[in-house]
């Protein structure tokens, strides 16, 4: 039998994502993991693409845009509070805190994130900001 963890969300970002957003580190089990992103108000992430995992994201706080494409298939949605999204592997994503407030979010990742090798740049519809 594998022991349970259980663990609180710091005060501070842990460290950042590839894409610019800060990361808290959560949890991870064999075959997947959690944690919470923070987009800062006004920002945008840098465009990138997953090689090997695929993601389930929740939005918390804050309103935003979520830019995705997959082959042929392209599209922009609005993202906030209660929204749920998938990022299919190798799907291209970028997105956008828009308004006064941060854009907070969850993401399951399956399998666990392997490393920074993970993500790799892809052209996006946004200028990212500068970190």
């Amino acid at each position: 039998m594998v022991p349970w963890e259980t663990k609180s969300i710091g005060r501070h970002p842990d460290v950042l994502a590839p894409d610019g957003s800060e990361v808290y580190l959560g949890l991870e089990c064999q075959r997947g993991g959690l944690s919470v992103f923070v987009l800062p108000a006004g920002k945008v992430s840098k465009a990138i693409r997953h090689k090997t995992i695929e993601e389930v994201w929740f939005f918390i706080q804050g309103e935003g845009e979520m830019w995705r494409r997959s082959g042929e298939a392209e599209e922009t949605c609005r993202v906030g509070p209660g929204v749920f999204l998938t990022i299919p592997t190798g799907t291209a994503f970028q997105f956008r805190a828009l308004g006064d407030r941060p854009l907070r979010f969850a993401i399951a990742t399956m399998p666990p994130w392997p490393g920074a090798d993970e993500a790799v740049p892809a052209e996006g519809p946004w200028i990212a900001s500068q970190e």
